[in-house]
């Protein structure tokens, strides 16, 4: 097992990639480096001295600057190191894109629905209008799971506090992600529950909905019910009829629209599982398929990389305003932009939020970037797409669900049981998470640590989640777990 990693060679820090104690001689180039304290795995150490205001390089970037003097095998982290980041920001396009070859196509087994969007799960959704009816649509779940046929995976419902006493853009986004949800292809039936006074009541949804299957989506208006339970039952029954009649057959990877997402980072996230998960997303863009980045919170100090990446000076200036707007949305709460890593994050290694930033872009691969979507929007470009999104981990991921993700992917090096309304993966950076919360994680990437080779886990992962798109149940889907978020942007009437 390798003690430590240099991710780039104009690092002048390196990562331990298992706990190194102080005394631990260190080999590297023509050098020998004895390390002048404990480093814990996933943290940092200098691999030469530096001074006051040196820039610290990790990634082959800056990470932040050094505040005292650093002797070589000094363990660096949020004591001796500062952010260097500032507010908002000029940018300039250097278009830097790499074309990434084709691929022999792969197939996984999903439904096809009638207007001819592929899903990869079959499940009854009921969606409140407004978080009045929140108990009522958990009732009638579960009073309806007597309807669970042998095709129908999962009756589940997304209660959410909103709906009703918001203002502008605020209330206009909540409605975008109750429609986009009740369009998924991952739903073989909808119920959309209103209460009938809300401000988000179901005459106004059908107006972001648009067209839709009235054998697929069906409304009930609790106030002009005798008893919405009852009827809410009754009309899941026939949801579950309806939904019955599809089947798994063969369709492309093509159709797959995958998000990606990491929350609880350590330091080995921006080694092992997001670069795993990058080079996934570069195979499955290369068969014609498509990924969702988010988090924007969580590329500042690394945008620069992903705007020369965009494939015209169009998306790019759209990029340049999913950075800046995220800044100001910071600044009009008068919160400083870079209030990140969480405490979590410092704990496993992530000193600045430019470490975490450059960690978690790498789950972009290196394929350009072919959209840029607001919060809410649903996808319509193939290829990798950058979503406006915070980096809340139920919020960022309800985001990539409602923007057209069939799955999501989620990296964490702490861990965590939260389910989002699509599949959601747990994919750990770290082999003690993996194997101390089994009943979470789905896939481990710390075995690249023991050499496993990055093109190898890839190739692992992708055949994971053609397993996961045909069927194959997550640990939180096995566990029964069904959430959902809205980001809350506006004042509260």
């Amino acid at each position: 097992m390798k003690k430590f990693i240099r991710i780039n060679p104009s690092d002048n820090v390196a990562v331990a990639l298992q706990p190194l104690p102080e005394g631990t001689a260190i080999g590297l180039d023509d050098l020998t480096i004895i390390l002048k304290e404990d480093i814990p795995q996933g943290h940092k150490f200098a691999l030469k001295d530096l001074e006051v205001g040196n820039s610290i390089i990790k990634y082959g970037n800056p990470i932040g600057h050094a505040t005292t003097n650093i002797p070589t095998g000094s363990w660096v982290h949020t004591h001796n190191l500062k952010t260097g980041l500032g507010e908002l920001l000029t940018y300039t396009y250097n278009k830097n894109v790499s074309r990434l070859p084709e691929s022999e196509p792969k197939y996984f087994q999903g439904y096809r629905r009638k207007d001819g969007r592929a899903g990869v799960r079959n499940e009854i959704w009921i969606i409140p209008t407004v978080g009045c009816v929140n108990n009522v649509a958990t009732a009638i779940e579960k009073a309806s799971q007597k309807y669970l046929l042998p095709n129908i995976e999962s009756i589940a419902a997304f209660p959410h506090p909103y709906g009703c006493s918001q203002m502008g853009d605020d209330q206009d986004n909540t409605r975008k992600i109750l429609a986009d949800l009740v369009n998924h292809p991952n739903a073989g039936g909808v119920l959309v529950l209103g209460l009938g006074c809300e401000n988000s009541n179901i005459d106004e949804l059908k107006k972001y909905i648009g067209d839709y299957d009235k054998d697929r989506v069906r409304f009930l208006v609790a106030q002009e019910s005798d008893d919405e339970i009852a009827d809410g039952v009754r009309i899941v029954g026939e949801l579950a009829a309806y939904a019955s009649q599809f089947t798994r057959e063969p369709i492309p990877a093509s159709e797959l629209v995958i998000g990606m997402k990491c929350g609880g980072s350590d330091g080995l996230s921006g080694i092992t599982a997001n670069p795993t998960v990058g080079a996934f997303s570069d195979k499955l863009i290369a068969m014609g398929g498509s990924t969702i980045l988010t988090e924007v919170p969580e590329m500042f100090g690394a945008e620069v990389s992903l705007m020369n990446r965009c494939e015209t000076k169009e998306l790019f200036d759209q990029t340049v305003d999913l950075i800046n707007d995220f800044k100001n949305y910071f600044k009009s709460h008068n919160q400083t932009i870079y209030e990140n890593p969480s405490p979590g994050n410092k704990k496993g290694g992530i000193s600045s939020l430019e470490d975490k930033s450059l960690g978690c872009t790498q789950k972009s691969g290196s394929a350009p970037v072919e959209g840029v979507l607001s919060y809410g929007e649903p996808i319509s470009v193939k290829g990798l797409n950058l979503l406006s999104a915070p980096g809340n981990d139920l919020v960022a991921s309800t985001a990539l669900a409602a923007s057209g993700a069939h799955i999501v992917l989620f990296t964490t090096g702490r861990g965590t049981p939260f389910a989002c309304p699509v599949p959601t993966v747990k994919i750990a950076t770290n082999n003690q998470l993996a194997n101390k919360k089994q009943n979470w994680i789905d896939f481990n990437c710390g075995v690249m640590v023991d050499d496993t080779p990055l093109d190898e886990l890839s190739d692992n992962l992708l055949d994971f989640v053609l397993d996961i798109a045909s069927g194959r149940k997550s640990k939180s889907e096995e566990a029964g777990f069904h959430d959902m978020a809205i980001f809350k942007q506006g004042v509260t009437l």
